[in-house]
């Protein structure tokens, strides 16, 4: 974070003599650490206290922990086996303990002799090693150690305080050397530069960094770590937000065409044949965009909706809007399908406004033009003849519209659907597209806690439409436990039939197509020992759609959807549904955003428990959404007291988007989250956890808008330019050039 000379130096040369340059090479490779100021920022993940180990039932299987430990009693025995076949092999079994649980090691071999003096009972010692399992005992075998003696000036000096720090390690190198490495470049912490003016710091009573910096890795008590946390905190943040600010006030600087709507034109036309009115939400959204479009700087909007909320609708008026005054609209959609699908709802929406050069065109139509890979020759060289004239006013599409070949007459929007699936790169050559750089509007219906939107998508400005259109239903969702109550599952397809015969349709959506080999290794998941249901493959679309035909639901219209299908075949089989030809489609996660039928009222998902929490609640609303309830079913086989019952048990709980995306959030590990972004700059989170750290966050936000505001080079603060050169290293700092 701080690249003064002497945090500069990497860590082969000037401590050749300390780390050796196996262990700076060993640090290099496998901790991404290279420079004396990257070790003083890897900082510790927790810390332990003498004598104490962590509770043996917490630890985790197959990772590498470091316990502090005292001997308990050490065994040597001799065995025969194929290269010792005389009885002479040797096994030592340690047991450790720290009073509370007890814990063996085991060493084999040659490897004997050296622990076999040294680990006597009564002995405490730092033990490092891979969890496993035998005779159903928890075990280290052969773990690293290092005794704790208390004695010899070295010991007691690098074990000074009562806290024992541990590091994130890896198999190369345990926590114990990357402790003693770290305590031979701690007086260099003196010279750190500190990224925080001064005010900043002695406003919020936070700690100069050199004091943190030595406090983290070398804590008396346990208020010192507090006080590190709370200054490094600060510093990750701040670092963070003013890189965004400066990327918002470089945004305020380029040029843009304002783009106005005519009082009579395309826009008014269109408000003027809505069969309803807009909700609040929308019209105050749709306000704060027009507000944007207006400027002469280009508009960086994100536009947060739940499902069903009616964003379509708000970016269809901002392009609209665009039209009329001159420009062209493109909107780029992560699938053919949904591609597809808003093209067709945009096309209903504007009915003979979308006809412009047609007969029975109205007077401000417009052209509105699929393009997608798999469009035939004829009607894709036509497409792009009415984009270079200009004839199209909005261009519906998928990655196929940011192709070389494709030109605009005058880009001057560019919509941009579920973002999380498109990288920085893709956006960015849509963008290149304009004469000057077009308005940008990103949306998502995957609801962003407000502090992960202040971080992933902080150089956007966001917008957030959080209230369902009139006429949407209420959803009711259930978990269905199909391993412990198997007749609820029954029940489950009785439901279904109930609302096929009410004249309804339903979705059963699976994690699997089902063509694949059933490869363990091409899942990518490990096999949890939590359940039998892990054990199985996940369930695959081709082979409950066969089932459910030939047994629950038989006598159904059933039909399955899938990625690998020709896109004309999953457009019929939509087109089918749409019509109401269908009763029941067995699906993969193609149907989670955007396809739109408001006769579908039951959502089935099988195995549940392999979807993550915003999947759940993006399929869960794709019922609902005509005048019917809609009903949402999670099937698990998972037993109660799992973990993924619980998440289960949460979606089931409460229809509101953001409190699930929190949920899942506290859930999995924020890197997870932050990559979607695919951000170098993200990932650097060490201390700051964007949930728990909200307030932080925020108030950093405000300091580093009014400080770029003021003195937007930061030729006041060198300390923070340094800081802001390490963080955006190239690759981060194209990454938000893209943003």
């Amino acid at each position: 974070m701080d690249l003064v000379p002497a945090l500069r130096e990497p860590l082969k040369q000037p401590l050749k003599s300390v780390l050796g340059p196996a262990t700076a090479k060993v640090m290099a490779e496998h901790l991404g650490l290279h420079t004396v100021g990257d070790l003083l920022h890897h900082y510790p993940r927790r810390y332990e206290e003498r004598g104490q180990l962590t509770p043996v039932a917490e630890l985790p299987m197959d990772e590498h922990v470091t316990v502090v430990a005292q001997v308990a009693d050490a065994r040597l025995h001799s065995f025969a086996s194929a290269k010792a076949p005389r009885g002479k092999g040797q096994r030592l079994e340690v047991t450790i303990t720290d009073g509370s649980g007890r814990l063996q090691l085991v060493f084999f071999g040659n490897g004997v002799h050296k622990p076999h003096k040294e680990l006597l009972p009564g002995t405490r010692a730092l033990f490092a090693g891979k969890v496993s399992v035998f005779n159903r005992r928890l075990q280290l075998a052969h773990p690293a150690y290092e005794l704790l003696r208390g004695d010899g000036e070295e010991t007691v000096e690098a074990w000074a305080g009562a806290l024992i720090p541990i590091y994130p390690a890896t198999a190369k190198l345990e926590s114990w050397k990357i402790a003693k490495a770290v305590q031979t470049v701690l007086p260099t912490a003196q010279e750190a530069l500190d990224p925080l003016p001064a005010a900043l710091r002695e406003g919020r009573g936070l700690v100069p960094l050199p004091e943190a910096l030595l406090k983290i890795h070398r804590p008396h008590t346990k208020a010192d770590i507090a006080d590190a946390r709370a200054r490094l905190k600060w510093d990750e943040a701040f670092v963070l937000q003013v890189a965004l600010a400066r990327r918002r006030h470089a945004d305020t600087q380029l040029p843009a065409v304002p783009r106005r709507p005519r009082p009579d034109g395309l826009l008014a036309a269109f408000d003027d044949r809505l069969p309803f009115t807009l909700t609040e939400g929308q019209r105050k959204v749709s306000e704060e965009i027009f507000g944007d479009l207006a400027t002469e700087h280009p508009m960086h909007r994100l536009l947060q909706g739940e499902v069903g909320s009616g964003k379509t609708m708000v970016a269809l008026r901002a392009m609209l809007a665009v039209v009329d005054a001159g420009g062209q609209a493109a909107m780029l959609a992560p699938t053919e399908v949904l591609a597809q699908q808003h093209h067709r709802s945009i096309t209903e929406m504007m009915g003979e406004l979308a006809e412009g050069g047609m007969l029975g065109g109205a007077e401000h139509a417009t052209k509105v033009v699929l393009l997608t890979g798999s469009m035939g020759a004829a009607a894709r060289r036509q497409a792009l003849l009415d984009l270079v004239t200009g004839e199209a006013g909005i261009v519906i599409g998928t990655h196929a519209l940011i192709e070389d070949k494709v030109q605009f007459h005058d880009l001057g929007l560019v919509v941009v659907d579920e973002q999380h699936r498109f990288g920085v790169e893709q956006r960015d050559a849509l963008r290149g597209k304009g004469k000057q750089p077009p308005h940008l509007l990103v949306m998502t219906a995957t609801p962003i806690p407000r502090t992960v939107a202040m971080t992933v998508f902080g150089d956007l400005e966001t917008s957030v439409l959080d209230q369902l259109p009139a006429g949407r239903s209420p959803i009711g969702s259930h978990v269905v436990p199909a391993a412990d109550k198997p007749h609820f599952l029954a029940r489950a397809w009785e439901r279904v039939r109930e609302e096929v015969a009410g004249g309804h349709q339903a979705y059963v959506v699976c994690p699997r197509i089902g063509d694949e080999e059933d490869d363990p290794k091409k899942s990518g998941r490990k096999k949890s020992p939590e359940d039998d249901a892990e054990k199985r493959p996940p369930l695959a679309v081709l082979e409950v759609a066969e089932q459910l035909g030939r047994g629950p639901l038989q006598g159904l219209r059933v039909e399955v959807l899938h990625g690998r299908m020709h896109p004309d075949d999953k457009d019929a089989v939509m087109r089918r549904f749409a019509a109401g030809e269908t009763d029941v489609l067995v699906a993969t996660t193609v149907i989670e955003v955007g396809v739109n039928v408001p006769n579908a009222t039951v959502m089935v998902v099988m195995d549940a428990d392999r979807f993550g929490v915003s999947q759940l609640h993006q399929l869960r609303g794709r019922v609902g959404r005509g005048s019917a309830p809609g009903l949402c079913l999670l099937v698990t086989e998972m037993p109660e007291a799992s973990a993924a019952r619980q998440r289960l048990n949460a979606v089931a709980a409460t229809l509101d988007g953001f409190e699930l995306s929190r949920i899942d959030l506290e859930q999995r590990r924020e890197g997870d989250v932050l990559g979607q972004a695919q951000s170098g700059a993200r990932s650097s989170l060490r201390v700051l956890a964007v949930i728990e750290d909200e307030e932080v966050i925020a108030e950093a936000r405000a300091e580093a808008t009014a400080l770029v505001a003021a003195d937007p080079e930061l030729e006041g603060l060198p300390g923070l330019r340094t800081a802001l050169d390490a963080l955006l290293d190239e690759e981060r700092e194209q990454y938000l050039e893209k943003g």
